[in-house]
Parts: structure tokens; sequence; C-alpha cells
């Protein structure tokens, strides 16, 4: 069988989607000696056996240091820019209405089972594509999605449910990146109303569409994962700098409406690997994504914990009245500075989530192999435009962020990675073939548990809404 996780092999292949050579190597491609050019009788140099002209060598180079990404320090500025955005915003909220302990202890629960299922996911994505590399089928331009694995793997049913699910939150989760646009840029020009700055936005977003795929987000996760650290490190010394409020209360769990309110917020804020199997396929050696991952959480963690931890001491029960953190500091150019960088964030990660939606309608119109990209990008152009609809008619972040979290990513996210995993290695020639899952008992409990777990959780939070 294949080894799919050698990126040495797929670049040989070429079965890797655009396999890129690290920019030191490209420099002594680019550097061979006259000899070789004499021999060649040109004065155009190679690189990967197609000819590069020497007077675009740095505007190549510029490419590959700054679009090109495929690099395990690319899968994890990629998933760290898509954990959290305006949800740094609403944590210290979510603070109050579970109290501290329950806050921080959400947080974790929920950020290393993500990790788990990232796990579970990826691993199903290696046995999916080896079986079709032994088929003889080429990813060369085909970007492998989780609802194809679960269609390969389980059959048309499971391709459907992954296909609905995963389409449905992403859909809503863009749609809320745009709508908190809207809502945050408020707080440094009220001149608009917030539904006037979402149609805005929307059409600045519609530029996100020149964007290929998760491989060529080097520089916009780079500065993404600067703007978020700015905002959470601006929050946390803010709150503190400014000092408790006068007769500040931090009464905690109050009801149980809130407590699962709180919850759901939490739980949406570490559902960004929805996009795992974009990332994943993107890299050049896939099969380090889930540590890649693991260590993204871990930053984020230091990055969610001390802002919220340190709003709700600051401010306590008043975060219940409002859940932009931003209301409660003073207007200063810190403050402006961090709504503008949490905005350009916004934008990296409406671009992030949406990408998959844009692979599956170019596959749905058969354009997602087209040689030519100015096919593929006006064909995304519905896609943004049903996203700034929605938008401008639901223009309330709060409903359907608590829909979006209670529903949808407890679905996408955790309970059909873990009963998709269990079915599939639940057949003993799966795992003998797959021969990476050692410890298969162990791994159905905790996918059973986390599948109760939420499901429960789920059901509770619809019975405290009724």
């Amino acid at each position: 069988m294949m080894d799919w996780n050698r990126g040495d092999a797929l670049s040989r292949n070429g079965e890797h989607s655009s396999p890129v050579p690290l920019a030191s190597e490209f420099m002594r491609r680019c550097t061979d000696s006259n000899s070789d050019q004499t021999e060649q009788g040109s004065s155009e140099r190679t690189f990967d056996g197609k000819p590069v002209p020497s007077e675009n060598t740095w505007i190549t180079l510029f490419s590959l240091v700054l679009w090109e990404g495929g690099s395990s320090l690319d899968a994890w500025l990629t998933a760290s820019s898509s954990q959290v955005a305006q949800v740094l915003l609403t944590l210290p909220t979510s603070f109050a209405q579970l109290g501290l302990a329950s806050g921080i202890a959400f947080q974790i629960l929920y950020g290393f089972v993500g990790c788990w299922t990232c796990y579970l996911m990826t691993a199903l994505y290696a046995d999916y594509r080896s079986i079709k590399e032994n088929q003889n089928v080429s990813f060369k331009k085909h970007i492998i999605q989780w609802y194809e694995v679960l269609g390969g793997l389980l059959g048309p049913w499971w391709k459907a449910m992954g296909l609905i699910f995963s389409t449905t939150y992403l859909l809503c989760a863009s749609t809320i990146q745009l709508i908190a646009c809207g809502s945050t840029v408020y707080y440094i020009n009220d001149s608009f109303s917030k539904r006037t700055w979402t149609i805005i936005f929307g059409a600045v977003f519609m530029f996100t569409i020149l964007i290929p795929t998760a491989q060529n987000y080097r520089l916009w996760s780079f500065t993404g994962i600067i703007m978020t650290t700015y905002t959470a490190w601006y929050l946390t010394i803010a709150a503190t700098l400014n000092g408790q409020v006068l007769d500040v209360k931090h009464t905690g769990v109050k009801n149980v409406e809130l407590y699962f309110t709180g919850a759901s917020n939490i739980l949406y804020a570490f559902g960004g690997h929805a996009i795992t199997l974009e990332i994943t396929h993107a890299m050049w050696k896939p099969r380090k994504y889930k540590v890649m991952y693991t260590y993204a959480i871990l930053y984020i963690f230091s990055l969610t914990i001390p802002s919220a931890s340190t709003m709700y001491w600051a401010f306590g029960d008043s975060l219940l009245t409002i859940t932009n953190a931003f209301a409660f500091l003073p207007k200063t150019k810190f403050r402006d500075a961090a709504v503008c960088v949490m905005l350009i964030h916004q934008i990296t990660e409406f671009s992030l989530l949406s990408l998959p939606v844009h692979f599956v309608w170019e596959k749905a119109l058969g354009v997602h192999h087209s040689k030519h990209f100015t096919i593929r990008t006006v064909s995304r152009i519905p896609v943004v435009l049903v996203i700034w609809l929605i938008a401008v008619m639901v223009p309330l972040l709060g409903p359907i962020s608590s829909v979006v979290g209670s529903l949808s990513v407890t679905s996408t996210v955790y309970i059909i990675p873990c009963l998709a995993h269990t079915t599939y290695y639940w057949n003993s020639a799966a795992r003998k073939v797959s021969m990476r899952l050692k410890m298969f008992i162990p791994s159905v409990i905790l996918n059973l548990f986390n599948c109760i777990f939420y499901q429960k959780s789920q059901s509770l939070g619809k019975l405290v809404e009724h």
C-alpha cells in the first residue's frame, strides 16, 4: 500500500495538489552554475522541470515565501486562525454565564475533544486517500473533502449527511463573521447602522473568492494570528489596568438557560476543525496535521483563558447585559486598533470558512478541475451573495451564534466523526488494511462517550430554550 504520509512520494508521483519545495531549495535550483545554462543554450533556469526566467526570480520567491504554503508551520497558522475571532469578544460573557471554574473547564474539554475528533477525521482521510491512490485516482487538481471521505468509506447516506451538516455549518459560520464585522466596526464609527456596515463588508468579503486553496493562506494566516494575539492581550491588559468596577459581583451560575447558552458559545469557539481535511490536503506531509492542530489549541488556550478570566474579574455580572467586550473598555487608540485588527482577522476567517463551500459549489457546477482559475473564481460569486443576503436579513449575532453552536457544530464536528470512525473500523477487515488503529476498543468507548455527552447537552439546551 502506498504510504500517503510521505511527502517525497507524493511529490514524485505528482499526487499532491501543488507540492512546492522550500524557498532555500528554490534558490539552490535557481542559482545553478553557468555551465548548466550554457548546456541548455538558454538564459532560463529551471524550477521543478519548468522554465523560470531569471528576471522573475524574486517574484517567484515572493510567491513561495508568502503565498505557496504546505508546511507544518502553515498548518499551525491556518488552524490557529480558524479557531477564534469575534468569539474572543463574547467569551467573557460566557464566563459570566458559567462562572470562572466552569468557563475554564468547558474550554479545556471542548478543545481537547476537538483534538480527538481531528485525529479521527485525518485517520479516515488517510485510508480513503490510500484506497483511491491504489485505484490510480489522481488528486493533483482535486481537493478531498469530508463528505467525500464519508461517501467513499461508508456509502451514499453518510455522504449526504456529511454534505448537508458541514455545508450548513460553514454557511452559518461564514454569515456570523460578516454580521460580526458590522457589529464590531460600530464601536469606532457609529455614523452608519450595523446593518449598513454589514452591507459594506459584504462587498469587501467578495474579494476572498480570489484565494484558490487552503495552501495559499500563509500571509493571511500569519496576519490573522498576530491580530488575534494583539486583541486577546489588549483585553487582558486593559481589563487589568481598568481594575474592578464599583460593586462588582461574580454570581456565577444564575440559571440553567444561561449556563447552556455560555457552554454553546464556547462549543462554537472550538469548532474550527470543520475545515480539517481542506487544510490537511494542502500539506506536504498531511500526517502531521493532527499534531499541529493540538499545538494550535494549546496556543488558543493561552489567548482565550487569560482574556476571558480577566474581563470577568474586572466587570463581573455586568457582562451579562452586553456581549461585546469592547463595550466595557474606554475608547482609546489601543481599543480602536484592536477593533481594526479584529476586522482584518474576521475577513481572513470568513475566507477560510467559506472556502470548503466554494469547493462544493465548484464540484456541483463541474468546474472544480478547470485549468482556468478565472472560471472557478466567477463560479464562487453566488456563494458569497447568498451569505451576504442572509447576513443582511438576520443582522442579530446572538441568535444565529446560538443556533450554530447548539445544532450544527455539535453534529458536524463532534458527533458525526465519532460515529463514522466507529462504524468504519467496526469491520475487522478495515482495521487490518489500515494498520493504524491499535487500540480499537478504547477508541470505541471514547467515541460513544463523546456522542452521548454532546447529544445529551444538545437535548438539554433545546429543553431549556423551550
